[in-house]
């Protein structure tokens, strides 16, 4: 089953409503969180949490057949709800992206909603509430902030450059992240959603991330690609088609930049 034009036309309207309404809850929220540890390595709050039902709930009201992966489940795993009609349209949501910059005060941190169909992103949004910016793309459409086409930018990596950074890796720092460090003006904003909206802004020429699950990445991706990014997994192969049914949160290694930098930074993992 394909899905029209028209109907994609509706997705976005949607993801574009829910993710504004959950940011401007999370702002509203700020001073008023409880923190609770939910592995080794994450916190979260009870905002999430009200984020994520009210992204659902603005969905449902549209869509009530269609199916969930969110960050935000019962006893720190995942949610994950099937679609129980055709178009078999998965929607993957991460209510704020950025979640410990969050706890802190600090308002770098985003909304990312993604509709996702045949195991393919086809919907992005990713919205900065602090800056009020929207984040959008259609698969084969334009990318564009606040209704305005991005495109990434040209530049290659170097000492006048910005490449984004996961704050965290497993195990010890790669050798290559520490070339990566010394080569370019290397950023970390505490959050994968937005490293990937900035790439497709041309703001970052390229980043590279070690631990994003599917709700971190599958807005971004739309976004960026259709602004003219490359990404792909450490090995240079396509992340997408995802077998969603299957999918219980594994985490993927992902590369992401303008063709140049993209390639430049696969080359330098490489060696």
């Amino acid at each position: 089953m394909s899905l029209e034009q028209k109907d994609l036309s509706e997705i976005l309207e949607t993801a574009i409503v829910a993710a504004r309404l959950a940011g401007q809850h999370a702002m509203e929220q700020m001073d008023n969180v409880k923190v609770v540890k939910k592995s080794e390595n994450e916190l979260v709050t009870q905002v999430d949490s009200q984020c994520q039902r009210i992204v659902m709930q603005r969905i449902r009201e549209t869509f009530p057949d269609h199916g969930f992966i969110a960050e935000e489940g019962e006893n720190g795993r995942m949610f994950k709800r099937p679609p129980m009609g055709e178009p078999a349209i998965w929607w993957i949501i991460d209510p704020i992206d950025g979640t410990h910059n969050f706890i802190h005060g600090i308002p770098i941190f985003a909304v990312s909603v993604a509709a996702m169909f045949e195991g393919e992103p086809i919907v992005g949004v990713i919205f900065h509430p602090a800056t009020d910016a929207m984040f959008t793309a259609v698969k084969g459409g334009e990318a564009q902030l606040d209704g305005r086409h991005i495109t990434v930018g040209e530049d290659e990596i170097g000492p006048l450059t910005s490449v984004g950074l996961d704050s965290r890796f497993d195990g010890d720092l790669p050798a290559w992240a520490g070339n990566l460090i010394q080569r370019s003006r290397f950023r970390n904003f505490g959050t994968t959603a937005l490293h990937l909206a900035y790439i497709a802004r041309g703001g970052l020429v390229a980043a590279a991330m070690s631990t994003p699950k599917l709700w971190d990445i599958a807005a971004g991706v739309v976004i960026a690609e259709a602004a003219g990014a490359i990404i792909t997994d450490w090995n240079g192969a396509k992340l997408f088609p995802v077998d969603l049914d299957a999918y219980m949160g594994q985490a993927f290694h992902v590369v992401a930049g303008n063709p140049k930098a993209h390639a430049s930074l696969l080359d330098t993992m490489r060696r």
